[in-house]
């Protein structure tokens, strides 16, 4: 679809159809934009429509999601504390999306500082499912899956934490990656647990994620966790097909909590890809019944101390007369921070106390190795790993915003594959009613080009990436 979009935009006009996006997102019922560049994305499209360049994306518009820094366009994590910053520089994977021609079209709603699954932590609002938008679109990156869904952009990027690509990708009925960690250079991108997150795509199809993989992975001297490996394409050999692939199916992302429409069209795709010529057997996650603790216990601890830095001091909210240091640093965090942010990094600094490192993060961090272990053990035996990206179709706006724990235990086959630092893809596999459901292929750690192959043979023998919703 991007490929076929860049070759129309060659011999038409970007500026035309970039106003035709922003004139259908300014009747949007979505919020899914926090801030739209319109300024400097026209005057891109106008500099593409005189001398159309050569990139991979060269006139195509995309989306970005709030924590990713774009130079002169505000970056607020959808935080109150945020509001008016405005960074000097471009995140890694910005530099290489513009370096394609890629035209950065607006800034996506999220979760506040990617701590959610729903998109109703923001501080500007609830986004919307464009499936049905008294539902949630998933989290944290539920502005950029909703705005690609809702057909207001042609792709997006998120950023993956806990499931927060995957999960909006299966609550939407799009395409969702989840990188191994290191792949994509972090450089940019506001930190919430450093150690978990990774930069991916959302797309309608899974040659559009191929695409933007290729652009965006590679090498990055300025993020230490970067690795350092020879670059390569995921479009080759993308069209392989499964024959001969060994799926394994973890009893442990079945049963109790699995909604049955889920459940039933996940084993559809297995079942599916069987027909392809994969084969499938049972395997064991056994250590998947501590991941949530392990993942929430590391998540909060590393977001209280890279939260520590906002502080309106330097940038960001400060809107009232300074006293001490300590009332004014509280007062601004106070009004700065919504609940959820601040549960988080108070459970996370307590977590880090004196007395108690050693009996809640250590330990975390301990399982997380068994965890960890637990799918090295898996790929000895199948080449990559099927089962449900969310455990239920998307729920209403309001429903779970209340109960913080309904909500973490959502995470619950999206967490695993964060600790474990391997590569996931959620792609559409079915519906739960009228609500998209979203299959979960994950690989080896740099297997991403074996989890995408398996992914568009199921994508090419199926119709659920053609479906799309009856936005309002």
């Amino acid at each position: 679809m991007l490929s076929k979009l860049r070759a129309e935009l060659q011999g038409g006009s970007s500026e035309e159809y970039l106003c035709k996006l922003y004139e259908k997102i300014e009747k949007s019922s979505l919020n899914g934009f926090t801030t739209l560049a319109r300024d400097s994305a026209l005057e891109a499209a106008r500099n593409f429509d005189k001398s159309p360049g050569q990139g991979l994306l060269a006139g195509v518009p995309i989306a970005i999601k709030e924590c990713i820094s774009t130079r002169g366009i505000e970056t607020n994590c959808s935080s109150r504390i945020l509001r008016g910053y405005i960074p000097p520089y471009d995140a890694h994977v910005i530099e290489r999306l513009k370096a394609e021609g890629a035209i950065v079209m607006g800034k996506t709603n999220m979760d506040e500082f990617a701590m959610g699954s729903s998109t109703e932590t923001s501080c500007f609002g609830p986004t919307r499912n464009p499936w049905d938008i008294n539902c949630v679109p998933g989290g944290s990156s539920g502005g950029s899956a909703a705005v690609v869904a809702g057909g207001e952009a042609p792709c997006a990027l998120g950023s993956d934490t806990g499931g927060s690509v995957r999960c909006p990708a299966s609550f939407c009925g799009i395409v969702g990656l989840k990188p191994t960690y290191g792949l994509v250079s972090r450089y940019g991108l506001v930190a919430y647990a450093n150690s978990l997150e990774q930069i991916g795509p959302l797309t309608h199809t899974v040659e559009d994620t191929a695409l933007l993989m290729d652009i965006i992975a590679g090498h990055d001297a300025r993020d230490t966790t970067s690795a350092n490996r020879e670059s390569r394409s995921y479009l080759i050999g993308l069209h392989d097909g499964v024959q001969g692939l060994k799926i394994g199916i973890p009893k442990e992302y079945f049963g109790e909590g699995v909604n049955k429409d889920v459940e039933k069209a996940v084993w559809d795709g297995v079942h599916t890809l069987e027909r392809l010529g994969a084969t499938w057997q049972e395997v064991s996650l056994p250590h998947t019944k501590y991941a949530l603790a392990a993942y929430y216990v590391i998540a909060m601890s590393e977001a209280s101390s890279n939260l520590a830095r906002f502080d309106g001091l330097r940038y960001g909210l400060r809107d009232s007369e300074d006293k001490d240091w300590h009332t004014t640093f509280s007062a601004i965090r106070s009004k700065g921070f919504g609940p959820e942010v601040k549960r988080r990094i108070l459970l996370g600094t307590y977590a880090l106390s004196a007395g108690y490192y050693g009996r809640y993060y250590l330990k975390a961090l301990k399982v997380r190795t068994l965890i960890k272990d637990d799918f090295l053990k898996a790929f000895k035996d199948v080449d990559i790993i099927a089962g449900p990206t969310m455990p239920i179709p998307a729920f209403r706006i309001g429903e779970r915003i209340n109960d913080p724990l309904s909500l973490y235990l959502a995470d619950v086959f999206t967490v695993p594959i964060n600790l474990a630092g391997v590569p996931a893809v959620s792609v559409p596999c079915g519906f739960a009613g009228r609500l998209p459901v979203g299959l979960q292929l994950i690989g080896p750690h740099f297997g991403e080009a074996r989890v995408l192959q398996a992914a568009q043979a199921f994508e090419a023998a199926t119709p659920f990436h053609e479906k799309t919703p009856e936005v309002i």
